[in-house]
């Protein structure tokens, strides 16, 4: 799903995001010590989607602000 301009929407943006959280967590819980090579490389994997997702998420969150940027966290 995209906006009228073509670019992609806060809902299927958050959707994955959370899509890929979950999968990130089963794969966490799933894991027995000790890990394999394989399994972190997956575990490398998944954290990178994430954390695209979430940037993507932000970034279209930022587009909505004074300035256009996304606020720093105050933790």
């Amino acid at each position: 799903m995209t906006d009228e301009a073509g670019g992609p929407v806060l809902g299927p943006t958050l959707a994955e995001w959370v899509k890929a959280r979950e999968e990130t967590l089963r794969h966490l819980l799933a894991g027995t010590p000790p890990v394999d090579e394989r399994w972190v490389q997956h575990l490398a994997d998944l954290l990178a989607t994430e954390r695209s997702w979430q940037d993507q998420y932000t970034e279209l969150i930022a587009l909505g602000r004074a300035g256009g940027s996304f606020p720093s966290s105050q933790r």
